[in-house]
């Protein structure tokens, strides 16, 4: 199998965050997920950040099936960037492009955005930025995670990680660190040591090898239905029509760095983890987040205005239902993707390290257990 390669540094921060708000009063809170991506965007970085942007929905079905007690998890995500020339040195040659949020969609498209220039990759400080800077869960039941990923030494800059590693872990957060390159470089690197300081694993890819993507019956009938189901969303208030458009924006990014990336996407899509609550009126109602009576008629879009409180109850009641049904589609026809893919896997070999989605779900597998969360089905995780 042929992979894409990745010349970026990544760190992937995955919380579990207590500032989650309940979709109905009342109603039990959800086991929490939260996965901040720190990248490091240095010019030699450039394979990796492409390696994110293909992998993202992958990294993110692997959570489609995890629940805990029962319950499915609720998947939020933050980013970092590090290591790039034209932040600042006073502030450590990183930033917080996003903070901890649900919406997906911005994920990606911040993710298309990014672009690379030499810098100095300080380690120690965007792990001290990450664990102090965003809001983890204060509860030791949630699965909080950093994956860090890069080539320079793990020992660079004025924070040093043998201090922001442990500060991490007593916040019952887990350092991970993904070396772009070979292991025993990695090793000498200190990135291994970086990972034993706080819990975590140490793993090391091939930033440049390219991702495969082994073309199953099904792709075609779920990038299908994954169009269809765009047309299920009811943009509303402020952020509707904006949030429509990135819906369709980052469908077109997916698919164009591989029909792999669309295809998962469209997966993610039909799961609890996609989420658009703040522009999408269909979600908003079954999150208890709004009330349709309520609306007035300049926040609904122009087919719902001239419709009364009965009709308007109807159609978006007929929206979520025709949803459900894409959905339920899309999660049948994955499962006979899996066995295929799977079968076809056994028919291959392959040889040399990693790329970013298959390191960070081995952690994730190995880890999320330990705070009791389970796959309803078997996981998926990278072709």
């Amino acid at each position: 199998m042929k992979r894409m390669m990745i010349t970026t540094g990544l760190c992937i921060v995955m919380t579990a965050s207590t500032a989650v708000k309940v979709a109905r009063a009342g109603e039990e809170k959800p086991p929490l997920i939260q996965i901040a991506i720190l990248l490091d965007t240095s010019g030699s970085m450039r394979g990796l950040i492409g390696q994110a942007k293909e992998q993202l929905w992958t990294i993110v079905n692997e959570f489609v099936t995890m629940k805990r007690n029962g319950k499915v998890p609720e998947l939020h995500v933050a980013l970092y960037e590090y290591g790039k020339s034209s932040i600042p040195a006073s502030e450590g040659y990183l930033r917080m492009i996003l903070p901890l949020t649900t919406d997906l969609d911005k994920v990606s498209e911040e993710l298309f955005a990014l672009t690379t220039n030499g810098g100095q990759e300080y380690c120690g400080k965007v792990i001290k930025a990450a664990t102090e800077g965003l809001a983890w869960s204060r509860s030791n039941d949630d699965f909080k995670a950093i994956y860090i990923a890069g080539n320079e030494p793990f020992t660079q800059g004025d924070i040093d990680y043998r201090k922001a590693c442990p500060a991490a872990v007593a916040k019952s957060i887990v350092v991970n660190t993904i070396h772009c390159g070979g292991y025993d470089q990695g090793v000498s690197g200190k990135w291994k040591d970086g990972a034993m300081l706080a819990d975590g694993s140490y793993m090391n890819i091939d930033q440049n090898r390219k991702v495969v993507h082994i073309e199953a019956p099904q792709d075609k009938e779920i990038a299908r239905l994954g169009e269809e189901m765009n047309k299920t969303y009811i943009p509303y208030g402020a952020m509707g029509k904006a949030g429509a458009a990135n819906q369709i924006a980052q469908d077109s990014n997916a698919g164009s760095v591989s029909k792999g990336s669309n295809v998962q996407r469209q997966v993610a899509k039909a799961s609890a983890q996609y989420r658009n609550d703040a522009w999408d009126l269909v979600d908003a109602a079954r999150e208890g987040k709004v009330k349709l009576d309520e609306l007035k008629d300049k926040d609904l879009p122009e087919n719902m205005r001239k419709m009364n409180a009965e009709q308007r109850k109807a159609y978006v009641e007929t929206q979520t239902k025709q949803r459900a049904q894409i959905q339920q589609s899309i999660k049948e026809l994955n499962d006979a993707r899996k066995k295929y893919v799977a079968a076809e896997m056994k028919k291959r070999v392959e040889t040399g390290e990693d790329t970013l989605d298959a390191a960070i779900v081995k952690a994730i597998r190995s880890q999320a257990v330990k705070k009791n969360f389970k796959y309803a089905s078997p996981p998926g995780g990278s072709e």
